[in-house]
């Protein structure tokens, strides 16, 4: 695929790493995941007011993620070359699409930094089905009750408001609820690439009228196609730093009086590994292109992307561990981290199986 940034999204591109290189280096970043409270809110505030990233999809959120959807690739490319905690993804890419016109206070909240999102979506013994089967919302005389769980929440522990799919009767909908209401209880946990989630329990959880976002099955599966693009995204930039990673250090590693690089079989493995690199480009390109497109046809570019970025992945980590040898399982070396990362990505949002049988039911049904 011939795509070239423009001017603008280029020195975006390079604002945004030169910020972080300097804000979130490798050591800092680990350190940050590590803590007490495992994100950093000075960076966070640095995002909104200092690159002003945070709020990048306000302006099109009335009206779809429109064309704003190449520049959130472009920094999302970077924060996952960066291997960001921070809730950029659930706040600024999901909270910032989910929110119409309507909501213009929210959208104030995510650009200024002082609305941290969380998307609970995910239920126990539903898979990676994305409509909500046991958390049920009533209709009360003052608003609404939710009752029900959800299970991973990414970023749950860091959140000021959840987006909680929920079924009206047979309706799926979605709501917004402070992280702080009554009857919202979180069992946290960190996660295998340095994130924190939660399982999060419902009980009678009283909102407002103003608190249902969306109604209806499409508004949900385009909240999380528009998550997977930009998640493919992220990827990128995981990838592309293990293969760097890879390269580099074949260049300096010796064996047998000279560089590991030089061996013709490893050549060919990282070629491999670029190529699958190139590939996995194409596809995210692809699918970031055809978020504005008719459901289907979206939902089949994003469905084809997560299947081309898991293989990418598995294939790309797995070789940028095995070159590194036993460095390779270190916490010490940067590419365990990125693997780490990479392996999450893989079944974020559906697994390549799963995306897969969605994708083959689509172009049944077409």
């Amino acid at each position: 695929m011939d795509f070239i940034f423009t001017d603008d999204q280029r020195q975006l591109r390079d604002a945004l790493r030169g910020y972080l290189a300097r804000n979130n280096g490798f050591s800092v970043r680990t350190a940050t995941a590590r803590s007490a409270s495992g994100w950093s809110d000075s960076l966070w505030r640095g995002l909104a007011g200092d690159l002003g990233i945070l709020g990048l999809l306000a302006p099109e959120a009335a009206r779809g993620i429109g064309g704003n959807a190449t520049d959130m690739m472009v920094v999302m490319e970077e924060l996952g070359a960066n291997l960001l905690v921070e809730p950029y993804l659930e706040t600024a890419v999901i909270g910032a699409s989910a929110f119409g016109a309507a909501h213009a206070a929210e959208l104030a909240g995510i650009a200024t930094g002082d609305l941290r999102i969380a998307f609970a979506w995910a239920e126990a013994g539903t898979r990676f089905d994305r409509l909500p089967r046991d958390t049920i919302a009533l209709r009360t005389t003052v608003g609404w009750r939710l009752d029900g769980g959800k299970i991973v929440v990414t970023a749950a522990p860091m959140a000021t408001h959840f987006l909680v799919t929920a079924r009206i009767g047979d309706e799926p909908a979605l709501f917004l609820v402070e992280a702080g209401a009554t009857g919202i209880s979180q069992h946290a946990f960190p996660t295998i690439d340095g994130r924190r989630a939660a399982d999060v329990t419902l009980d009678a959880v009283a909102v407002p009228d103003g608190a249902l976002v969306a109604r209806g099955g499409e508004a949900i599966e385009r909240l999380c196609d528009i998550a997977t693009a930009m998640l493919g995204a992220e990827a990128l930039g995981v990838m592309r730093v293990m293969l760097d990673d890879t390269i580099a250090f074949t260049k300096e590693r010796r064996q047998f009086g000279q560089a590991i690089a030089s061996f013709q079989v490893l050549q060919h493995r990282m070629v491999d590994m670029y190529m699958q690199l190139e590939l996995a480009t194409s596809a995210v390109y692809r699918a970031v292109l055809s978020l504005d497109a008719e459901p289907v046809e979206r939902a089949r570019a994003v469905s084809a992307m997560k299947v081309m970025v898991a293989a990418a992945c598995r294939f790309i980590g797995q070789n940028a561990i095995q070159l590194h040898g036993g460095m390779g399982m270190t916490d010490e070396v940067a590419v365990t981290h990125y693997f780490r990362r990479a392996t999450v990505i893989e079944s974020e949002f559906g697994s390549a199986d799963w995306h897969r049988r969605r994708f083959a039911a689509l172009s049944r049904a077409a």
